[in-house]
């Protein structure tokens, strides 16, 4: 019984996902357990560290985050997967010294990166972090070079994700992130009472092992070892040409994050925290909704491109699809965004300023939810015309736009930690309307007026939603009445109701979550209600999808065998 059960785990762990339906499925399931498991993490972070601390925990990725970023991560995000696939079809032996030596390149390169930086990163620190004190700055060197050592697992681990992901082992790389969180999670609530803010950055090292040690056995079993050799073969360098774009719009992305850091120390101790904690919360909608549809659209639109009515249709219906889904939770996000993050961080030491600021930057990432995750599907679009150059230029135009932004924001209006997030949302608006304006450039045959209907009726029932929403929550908030915030109380015909009998104590979790549940539902109800009075084809397009998942007839017409690889998920990223 225990070998039989024992022999259809490992089945499951190792075995292909031979479909893009089973892959997406697995992927998307993964999306939403590692997003509910980083929350876990930031709600343990909170509770055993004040805002002002975390802050000195979150810099210290900064530097060690940027290296990676660049050296590694631009390279398996965009090159790696493709190039090692072609290089199965040569032969394993091919194959496999192209992962070796891909390896070696990078622990090399990240070596001679860390060894650079190493003995310069209080330097470094006090130009990227000028608001900490030279005695903070000390904590935030100190958990930097621990998490230079982490990184160094990541090095293999990406490259032993892109070989199982590349041989379509999705689940055992899907699992790899939850590790990775636990491993924080693990780390601060032991270590937290002897080391204080170490204990976290040690919890990083631990986690990074296990995404490294979860991977490393399979891939060993499919073939992947580890070789001294350093073999530069044409697929190594189709490798590093396929990078250079990315490699270099990720540069100036982690330009945009250091300067987020740099006004965000200036603004207060605590700010980088507000920002960190409210980036968080958005990821989520991004990359369960937004990086699932585009991932899902590429290789239809790749087939395409031949046929730009087809294309055109596809790329729409995907874009009107993954607006219809992500705008009311944007709505979401910012109308309830104190309940929220009171649910999400209300520690004891997540004080009700803490709870205020971080809210107003979930409220401003909101602003741009949309934008962030329309950009990833126009970018696919030109990716699939065989274009790369396009995107990252404006990719980088929109991340200069953003520093910009950031910087009048916070030194011209003096602006508090939302202003970061309000410059972020603003540069991805700019980038997504550009993406869109230049791919229709492309493709003949757009009725510009036409094609913006459905996210005109998306935006309409999301603005309906939404003021339910806020007056509902309104209604039924004690301490909307308590502190006459509610739009009842000022009303004279009011003053005498008993809002007591209707209303519920927030300050108790229980209620709290009793309303942000309740209050979402009216706001579902409203948003679908409007939805079919305005004849929103995407409504109808997911009670479909629903149909067929319960009646398990999703998979009718997918191929069994699907060549587009499926790249690292963005809630692989290490930064908490």
């Amino acid at each position: 019984m225990v070998n039989r059960l024992f022999s259809k785990g490992k089945n499951i762990l190792f075995s292909q996902q031979s479909s893009v339906l089973s892959a997406a499925s697995l992927i998307m399931l993964m999306v939403v357990v590692s997003s509910i498991l980083g929350l876990v993490r930031q709600r343990v972070l909170a509770y055993f560290f004040a805002p002002s601390d975390l802050a000195l925990f979150f810099a210290a990725f900064r530097l060690p985050d940027t290296i990676f970023e660049v050296l590694v991560y631009g390279t398996f995000s965009s090159a790696f997967i493709p190039v090692f696939t072609r290089s199965l079809k040569k032969g394993n032996k091919k194959a496999w010294e192209v992962a070796g030596t891909v390896t070696n390149i990078g622990l090399i390169l990240y070596l001679i990166f860390v060894a650079i930086v190493f003995f310069w990163t209080d330097k470094i620190y006090s130009v990227l972090a000028p608001g900490f004190t030279p005695f903070e700055r000390q904590k935030i060197v100190g958990m930097a070079r621990i998490l230079f050592a982490s990184e160094g697992f990541f090095i293999v681990s990406y490259v032993l994700t892109g070989v199982l992901e590349s041989l379509r082992r999705f689940l055992v790389p899907a699992l790899a992130p939850l590790f990775y969180n636990l491993g924080i999670i693990l780390g601060t609530v032991i270590f937290s009472q002897s080391m204080g803010l170490t204990a976290p950055a040690l919890g990083v090292f631990i986690g990074a092992s296990l995404h490294f040690l979860i991977q490393f056995p399979l891939a060993t079993k499919l073939g992947f070892r580890f070789s001294p050799r350093i073999k530069v073969t044409e697929d190594v360098k189709a490798i590093g040409k396929l990078a250079a774009p990315r490699v270099i719009e990720l540069s100036v992305t982690q330009v945009v994050e250091g300067v987020q850091l740099f006004l965000a120390s200036l603004i207060s101790k605590a700010a980088y925290t507000y920002f960190i904690f409210g980036n968080t919360l958005q990821v989520f909608p991004v990359a369960l909704f937004g990086t699932s549809i585009a991932k899902a659209a590429l290789p239809t639109l790749s087939r395409q491109v031949d046929t730009p009515s087809k294309f055109r249709r596809t790329l729409l219906r995907a874009l009107y699809q993954m607006i219809f889904a992500i705008l009311p939770i944007a709505t979401v996000l910012a109308v309830l965004r104190i309940p929220i993050v009171r649910l999400v961080y209300g520690t004891n030491i997540f004080t009700w300023e803490a709870t205020v600021q971080t809210g107003m930057v979930l409220s401003a990432f909101a602003f741009g939810i949309v934008f962030q995750a329309a950009a990833g599907l126009l970018a696919r679009g030109f990716y699939a015309l065989h274009d790369t150059k396009t995107p990252v230029i404006i990719s980088v135009g929109s991340l200069i736009l953003n520093i910009i932004l950031d910087f009048v924001f916070i030194k011209g209006f003096g602006l508090p930690a939302w202003g970061l997030a309000l410059g972020f949302s603003l540069g991805n608006a700019v980038q997504a309307s550009a993406l869109y304006w230049f791919l229709t450039k492309r493709i003949d045959g757009y009725s510009q007026l036409k094609t913006f209907i459905p996210i005109a009726k998306a935006i309409v029932a999301s603005v309906a939603s939404g003021f339910v929403m806020y007056i509902v929550l309104r209604i039924f908030d004690r301490s909307a009445w308590v502190k006459r915030l509610s739009f009842l109380g000022k009303i004279d015909i009011a003053k005498n109701i008993p809002f007591e009998k209707f209303v519920l104590d927030t300050q108790y979790t229980i209620n709290l979550l009793i309303l942000t549940v309740f209050v979402c539902a009216i706001g579902a109800l409203v948003y679908i209600l409007i939805s079919l009075i305005l004849r929103s084809e995407e409504l109808w397009d997911f009670v479909r999808l629903i149909r067929r998942l319960i009646t398990k007839r999703l998979g009718i017409g997918i191929p069994t065998k699907e060549p587009e690889p499926v790249a690292p998920s963005p809630t692989d990223s290490r930064t908490p």
